[in-house]
């Protein structure tokens, strides 16, 4: 009993052995994440073998074990190879010395055996699996060196074990040779000095190859020798044929949970090459189901099903906001996104149509979770019913998975090694801790605020009597500018509003937002704060910030926001400081909806004109106007027509069934680029339109872009750049920004100034602001991340 005893604590004792060397490694060579994932799914897969097994270890087993444990060493820094830990001298020498240990022990267990008459078959295996492992490890990491061919001394055992199965005879009895076993320990040897780095690469590269040349000299002669007697050794057993509805089932429940853990974050990176791939969740959780017994396997096997379901979920989610806003989900606070984007389906697809996606969302949610959870359970009872052929699958993962590692071997640009659902679950828990951080220091950078305590009558004296449009054109972003078409309007336009005495100032802004979520660039520019998340914004409207809206009011202009898209009550203008609020709602439109758009922009502008701007004896009127004709999906578009025949927006009546379907635009990228380029022009025609026809001495035009159309037109990891252009007929207003070196006309200079977006509130304070001098603002160079008046956290 005390034997036994000894014998069940030794392998969870060199588990713990194991992690505590991984805990030496990580604090003093600095293991990586990769590394720490193979050294803790060594110790978890050997032990999950070694338990399958009932046998008692002897004191030679116990030194083998200790082996094992400087194995997953190895492993660990092998695996951490592809992270930059190995890579230089330093490095190289200590997993070296790891090896060198492991080698040198693998003499002593088998004089403990003799000595002790505990010499026994399972024993000799364990010696050998063990051996044969530090060899694959070994050649993973010399090969990224000295070539791919060394992967050849650690692949030689696996390959002629795997072609046994093939070829029976492979399989028979061979008698022991001093030369087999001189050669496998010269194999050790060889490639722990070339991992160490000590010899010149040419030295090196010829003695490992001479090395894998004994080798296989070594495998031939035994291959040769089974050959000529392979007429005494017995084949295969014939299997009992199984049924096919419980194969089918179980190769859909392997399928199953593959396609959970391999799923990557991103769309475009999907392809049949991320079958080819390994996950080590899968490897770690096979390890376990070996381990446990009865009801707590079936526990553990459901509880990884629905984390596996949950996981799945969300990478749905990530690539659904790459696809949309090239960014993965946020797990914290955009559940609050998920209401506007049936919003938007319900505007573009219609209504019942909008309510069959949330219903059907739902259902298949919770769908997913049950069937992840009903293959969990279905894989971990065949892997209990056939323990012996699981080990061997669990090996051969194993052996592959810490390769792919170690070498950093890839299948169509993706690496055999995967970990993808490990590392959403990370970047899940990474995002929480963040976005729980980031509360404090925002609320605390929303007091401080250089403008907060000047008077009214000091801000922007430099527009007393201007009526100022603050524009959000939708989705105008730098992309647009690449498109010949959009470029020739700017140009026409820049010259018919030079005809009619208004001349224009054109830089780039960083927007806070990529693809969609408006309201945080407005807040943004605004606040004078980095709004990048609904987080922020919910937290900005709690407070009293001074926003450019408030600061008009106070300075005697009546405020006013439109914003069309709107369909019921936005309280949020109370923050903003807005007098009156005009949407969908209110300002007499009669006309067709063009999928998101409930109006056109003509009609949004000649309503503004009509309801404030052609008022005798009023105040200047500040106002934010949003133009959403150029919203996804870009289809259908209105036309221009006289302002004069805007009326009441019947005019466009038949407009919306002349232009192609969202099915005929969206069925190429081509054309949803075309489509969108459209939109812009649209969209900015109108705006010089509309100062061409009731733009006076006192109009100044603020017009910008929110934010870069998503990926399906700007491209993935594209820029969150936005033109900003300032319109006036009085030279005193462009004389104020001339310290911005914002290029002439509409067009901004390919070189010229970007700011980040929340620099424009403070830079329009002191631009137009009282004093004698315009304070000039700091500007990024194009194209560098980090901009001017950086924010906490952002």
């Amino acid at each position: 009993m005390t034997q036994l005893r000894k014998t069940i604590m030794a392998v969870p004792a060199a588990q713990l052995l194991l992690l505590a060397l991984l805990t030496v490694l990580g604090a003093g060579a600095g293991l990586g994440m990769t590394g720490w994932l193979a050294g803790i799914g060594f110790g978890l897969v050997g032990g999950a073998v070694l338990a399958s097994t009932a046998y008692r270890f002897s004191p030679a087993d116990l030194v083998t074990l200790t082996r094992s444990v400087l194995v997953g060493c190895v492993t660990a820094l092998a695996a951490d190879h592809r992270t930059a830990l190995i890579d230089d001298h330093r490095s190289g020498l200590v997993l070296a010395t790891f090896a060198a240990v492991a080698l040198v022990l693998d003499g002593v267990d088998g004089k403990v055996a003799r000595r002790t008459g505990t010499v026994t078959v399972f024993g000799a295996r364990f010696d050998m699996e063990v051996d044969a492992f530090l060899i694959l490890v070994l050649s993973a990491v010399v090969a990224s060196t000295h070539g791919w061919w060394v992967l050849l001394i650690g692949a030689a055992r696996y390959l002629y074990v795997a072609a046994g199965f093939l070829f029976p005879w492979l399989r028979g009895e061979i008698p022991p040779s001093m030369a087999r076993k001189t050669v496998a320990a010269i194999q050790g040897v060889v490639l722990a000095v070339a991992a160490s780095g000590v010899l010149p690469l040419v030295v090196s590269t010829v003695v490992t190859a001479a090395a894998l040349a004994a080798l296989g000299w070594s495998f031939g002669h035994d291959v040769r020798w089974l050959f000529v007697r392979r007429s005494t050794h017995a084949g295969f057993a014939v299997a009992r044929p199984r049924r096919v509805p419980a194969l089918l089932w179980s190769t859909a429940a392997v399928v199953l949970l593959a396609a959970a853990m391999l799923a990557p974050q991103r769309l475009s990176v999907l392809s049949g090459w991320t079958a080819l791939r390994v996950p080590v969740e899968g490897v770690l959780a096979l390890a376990v189901l070996l381990v446990l017994r009865g009801r707590a396997r079936r526990v553990t096997a459901g509880a990884f099903g629905a984390l596996l379901g949950l996981v799945l979920l969300v990478k749905g989610f990530d690539m659904g906001f790459g696809a949309e806003l090239d960014r993965p989900f946020d797990p914290v606070f955009d559940w609050v996104l998920l209401r506007p984007a049936v919003e938007f389906l319900a505007a573009s697809a219609g209504k019942p149509v909008a309510i069959a996606a949330v219903v059907g969302a739902i259902l298949a949610t919770l769908a997913l979770v049950v069937l992840m959870v009903a293959a969990a359970l279905r894989v971990s009872r065949v892997a209990g019913e056939h323990r012996t052929a699981t080990v061997r699958v669990l090996v051969v993962l194993s052996v592959i998975w810490t390769a792919g590692a170690a070498t950093g071997v890839q299948v169509g640009s993706q690496p055999v090694a995967a970990s993808d659902a490990a590392a959403e679950v990370h970047d899940k828990v990474a995002a929480v801790v963040a976005d729980v951080r980031d509360l404090g220091p925002f609320r605390d950078s929303v007091g401080v605020d250089a403008f907060r305590g000047v008077p009214a009558n000091q801000l922007l004296t430099g527009l007393r009597g201007k009526d100022v449009l603050l524009t959000f054109v939708e989705s105008y972003g730098k992309v647009a500018l690449s498109d010949p078409d959009v470029d020739k309007v700017l140009a026409d336009g820049t010259k018919r509003l030079q005809a009619k005495g208004f001349q224009a100032r054109t830089g780039m802004l960083t927007s806070a937002t990529f693809g969609g979520t408006s309201w945080l660039a407005h807040s943004t520019l605004q606040s004078g704060l980095w709004v990048n998340n609904p987080q922020r914004y919910a937290t900005l409207l709690t407070t009293d910030r001074l926003t450019l809206a408030s600061a008009f009011r106070a300075g005697g202009w009546r405020t006013v926001s439109d914003i069309p898209a709107n369909t019921r009550d936005w309280s949020d203008g109370k923050f903003y400081g807005y007098e009156q609020t005009y949407d969908s709602r209110n300002v007499g439109y009669h006309g067709p909806s063009f999928s998101y758009a409930t109006m056109p922009d003509q009609f949004t502008m000649e309503a503004l004109q009509r309801n404030e701007l052609a008022r005798t004896q009023r105040p200047p009127v500040m106002a934010e106007i949003d133009l959403v004709t150029s919203h996804n999906p870009w289809t259908p578009l209105p036309r221009m027509v006289d302002w004069s025949a805007v009326g009441d927006g019947s005019v466009y009546d038949p407009m919306p069934a002349q232009g192609p379907s969202k099915d005929e635009v969206w069925s190429a990228p081509s054309r949803v680029k075309a489509a969108y380029a459209q939109s812009i022009r649209y969209s900015l025609s109108t705006l010089v339109s509309y100062v061409e026809t009731y733009g006076t001495a006192d109009t100044v035009l603020v017009f910008l872009g929110d934010h870069q159309p998503g990926p399906v037109v700007s491209g993935e990891g594209a820029s969150r750049d936005v033109p900003v252009t300032i319109v006036a007929k009085d030279p005193a207003v462009l004389d104020r920004i001339a310290s911005w070196h914002w290029a002439p006309g509409l067009r901004p200079a390919p070189d010229g100034p970007v700011w980040r977006m929340d620099a424009f509130r403070d830079a329009f304070f002191t631009a137009f602001g009282s004093g004698d001098r315009p304070t000039p603002m700091a500007a990024r160079d194009p194209g560098h991340p980090v901009a001017v008046n950086q924010r906490p956290g952002s």
